[in-house]
């Protein structure tokens, strides 16, 4: 049996909002629960967050991170914390954590997989992760959980934020908060699960070559510096780009590249350039590939959301949906801007209304690539995608 509750908080003091949206996640989860998310703004300070959190869900493992924005039952949200209680009779959940993201997310990934598999009674069915989302190549970390998962091991998750301040992110484990971290969750036992996983941007402009790139940084496009291909489209200097995050300016404008057993381009997120012209990734862009400049659409972004609920809806089998969880890039929030809204709803138009939802605003989103399960799975980081996971009985 499984059971979920959400709550969430504005409240001006950390410590309170923690616990007001604890109390009332556990409450809606019939008073208990096996496992806690939390997704908070930095707007609070982080310990005080975590403090009043515990203060309510005592031993109970609690995961979760940072964000850039909170989705919850109630839609989106912001500068608040959200929290969901997990009771799910017959199942288990196995915490483990890679440290040292920011110089080698590869091992922090693996280390992660390693030691919630280490610590499981029962082989998983499902991976969790939350990564820093600042940290040196996201799609190296889910290469480590490969690793020791394999490589057709359905892993979902997200990428911290900061709301869009593109300094620091956190990730927490039980009473810790953490940085420069992977946070896994394997889940074993006797659930069902869907993934839906697509985006709705479009190419614009003709294909280009990444030829020089080295891991989450672009060098050249062309063989020409990586940023001319938003000096071109932009009209604008590199000197003008590089003022602040290009992130702020470039974030409906992603990259595409093609990549096998995907419907849509593989989106990949510019986050800041540098004099030299180079373009640091929120994930790699291997050496030699194909990519395109992308632009983005809110009515295609709202009816992508909805296409990956349906195909999360169909890999249920019938089963009813009793879990939802949103992870959702702060671009498309950018995007959408007043119609967000819209965009949550179309999802709980297909998967219900009132099935418990939890979620955040991310820097990277982890999922299989076009939402396929089974031998065909092929789990990646992504930017700029709706992924969607929903636990079923």
């Amino acid at each position: 049996m499984i059971k979920a509750g959400v709550g969430r908080s504005n409240n001006i003091s950390a410590i309170e909002a923690g616990e007001e949206a604890c109390s009332k996640a556990i409450g809606e989860a019939g008073g208990k629960a096996d496992l806690i998310i939390v997704f908070s703004t930095v707007a609070y300070e982080q310990k005080e967050v975590i403090e009043g959190v515990k203060s309510v869900s005592k031993e109970i493992p609690l995961v979760g991170c940072s964000d850039a924005g909170e989705i919850t039952t109630q839609g989106p949200t912001s500068k608040g914390v959200a929290v969901m209680a997990l009771q799910a009779h017959g199942m288990e959940f196995s915490v483990g954590v890679g440290n040292g993201a920011d110089k080698d997310s590869f091992s922090a990934g693996k280390s992660a997989a390693e030691e919630a598999k280490r610590k499981a009674k029962e082989p998983f069915s499902l991976f969790l992760m939350f990564l820093d989302g600042l940290a040196e190549n996201g799609a190296a970390a889910v290469r480590g959980a490969q690793s020791i998962l394999g490589e057709n091991f359905p892993i979902m998750g997200g990428s911290a934020g900061d709301d869009f301040l593109f300094k620091k992110t956190y990730q927490y484990c039980d009473g810790q908060v953490l940085t420069n971290t992977v946070i896994g969750v394997g889940l074993s036992g006797d659930f069902i699960f869907g993934v839906g996983v697509r985006h709705g941007w479009e190419p614009v402009g003709l294909p280009m070559k990444a030829t020089k790139s080295q891991g989450g940084k672009l060098i050249e496009i062309d063989n020409r510096p990586a940023l001319s291909i938003y000096e071109d489209y932009f009209g604008k200097k590199a000197e003008d780009l590089t003022k602040e995050p290009i992130a702020r300016m470039a974030y409906t404008y992603p990259l595409g590249l093609s990549v096998q057993g995907s419907p849509e381009l593989l989106l990949r997120d510019v986050i800041i350039a540098n004099e030299k012209g180079e373009i640091t990734c929120a994930a790699e862009i291997p050496e030699g590939s194909e990519i395109r400049l992308m632009m983005g659409d809110s009515e295609k972004a709202i009816k992508a959301a909805k296409e990956a609920a349906q195909n999360a809806l169909s890999q249920l089998k019938g089963s009813l949906p009793k879990a939802i969880f949103v992870f959702n890039c702060i671009a498309r929030h950018k995007l959408l801007g007043m119609k967000i809204g819209e965009e949550i709803t179309a999802i709980q138009d297909v998967l219900g209304k009132e099935v418990p939802l939890i979620g955040f605003y991310t820097y990277g989103e982890l999922a299989p690539l076009g939402g396929m399960l089974g031998p065909t799975c092929r789990p990646a980081f992504h930017n700029e995608t709706m992924a969607l996971l929903v636990l079923g009985e």
